[in-house]
């Protein structure tokens, strides 16, 4: 299977612009970029997608740019935003921008990393108005549906003008990489269009430059994955532990599992039919998440980072986290709601107390039926005192209800 059908196959096909983009997909040897604002510290699962396809090119015999925008992230995307961003200063900005470079280059090691603030910091607004505001008109402009959308509440000159800035970045590459492709998420389609008509503005139809975006990694209501606290998972470990990236693939619904094989992986046709096979014979066992979950893991953490996750699930849900250090149960519950107590209490009245049972009566019910572990050991006792001495660490107790529910309590 050729790159373009395996692209299309694997549903990573977005929009593309350029003639004969197809033909130019599959000869390999394209030089390509893709930009990434250092508007947060970390990539996200959204963003990955479009890294990944920028990865496959790359397999592919493609030449990849990346680049971090120091100058269009102190501007802000106005893309899928319904109201202007707050800026960011130019220390966040350099602070985020070494961040991420250090996590794209774990991914991309061959590719040649560049900054926008490195030629757009230094042109003067004349020369800007002059030479490369002439090229888009302002009715072009209005056309694109980042900025239609903000029409009715509002948008700066500021956001505006960012698909300028972000189409100067293309010219630029192209005249300096000889760079004739930009990829990018679906949303970037607007800016990515931008920087494709501006080279054409100024080279005509002799510029063979192409575009090609990727589909959004989407959450169950639409919205796209974000850098918002509430719904992102972080490459940064610091941010979302390996074990917490691990859990994220692996709570993958039944009707996503597959495409998600598809889209982060980089297993073949045959290995992903061979795995949907054998888990449609017993989906509850969830065979297709599991496989998922570790390879994603592995692209992004490497062994050590996926064996860190399975021992910590294992732990987990197995109830026996006496084998897990301090750091690792911290890690795990990082972002869990942990009950803290300050004084030792009965195991019926904890369990009521932390929510982990509606009332003492179907707590007293529970422990009686063997239900709920302590550290790993069944309690059956229902005058079982909890007791800070008993603590991992003399800190953290872990309540185990059932086969799937927990929860962890910090002793003050």
């Amino acid at each position: 299977m050729n790159l373009f059908d395996d692209l299309k196959w694997r549903g990573l096909i977005g929009q593309t612009a350029g003639e004969n983009i197809e033909e130019e997909l599959n000869k390999g040897n394209l030089t390509f970029y893709i930009g990434v604002d250092p508007t947060g510290k970390s990539i996200h699962a959204g963003n990955l997608l479009a890294i990944m396809g920028a990865m496959r090119l790359s397999r592919a015999g493609h030449h990849p740019i990346i680049l971090v925008g120091g100058a269009t992230g102190m501007i802000g995307d106005p893309s899928g935003k319904n109201a202007e961003r707050n800026l960011l200063d130019a220390e966040t900005t350099k602070d985020n921008a070494s961040k991420i470079l250090s996590q794209l280059k774990k991914l991309l090691p061959e590719a040649t990393f560049v900054n926008n603030y490195d030629w757009t910091s230094t042109m003067n607004v004349i020369t800007y108005l002059r030479d490369y505001g002439k090229l888009l008109t302002v009715n072009y402009m209005l056309a694109k549906e980042s900025v239609k959308k903000r029409i009715e509440t509002g948008i700066s000159y500021t956001e505006f003008s960012y698909q300028v800035l972000q189409a100067l970045d293309y010219l630029h590459l192209y005249k300096t990489y000889n760079c004739r492709l930009q990829v990018g998420g679906q949303d970037q389609w607007g800016n990515v269009t931008s920087g494709f008509e501006l080279i054409r503005k100024q080279y005509g139809d002799e510029a063979k430059v192409y575009c090609l975006t990727f589909p959004l990694l989407l959450k169950p209501d639409g919205t796209k994955f974000g850098k918002t606290a509430g719904g992102a998972v972080w490459l940064d470990p610091e941010l979302t532990s390996p074990y917490k990236f691990y859990q994220f693939w692996l709570q993958v619904s039944d009707e996503e599992v597959i495409q998600r094989l598809k889209q982060y992986t980089f297993l073949s046709k045959e290995e992903i039919e061979a795995i949907e096979a054998e888990w449609n014979e017993r989906r509850e066992l969830r065979f297709a998440q599991k496989r998922l979950a570790e390879e994603v893991t592995k692209i992004v953490h490497g062994e050590d980072g996926l064996a860190e996750a399975k021992r910590i699930t294992d732990a987990v849900f197995n109830g026996d986290v006496t084998k897990l250090s301090k750091k690792e149960i911290e890690d795990a519950f990082k972002d869990d709601d942990v009950k803290e107590i300050s004084e030792e209490l009965n195991i019926v009245d904890l369990l009521a107390t932390i929510g982990l049972l509606p009332s003492k009566s179907e707590a007293r019910k529970m422990v009686q039926g063997g239900g709920i572990s302590v550290n790993g050991q069944k309690v059956t006792d229902i005058n079982f005192i909890v007791k800070k001495s008993d603590a991992i660490d003399g800190v953290y107790t872990f309540i185990k209800k059932g086969k799937k529910n927990h929860a962890l309590v910090k002793h003050l």
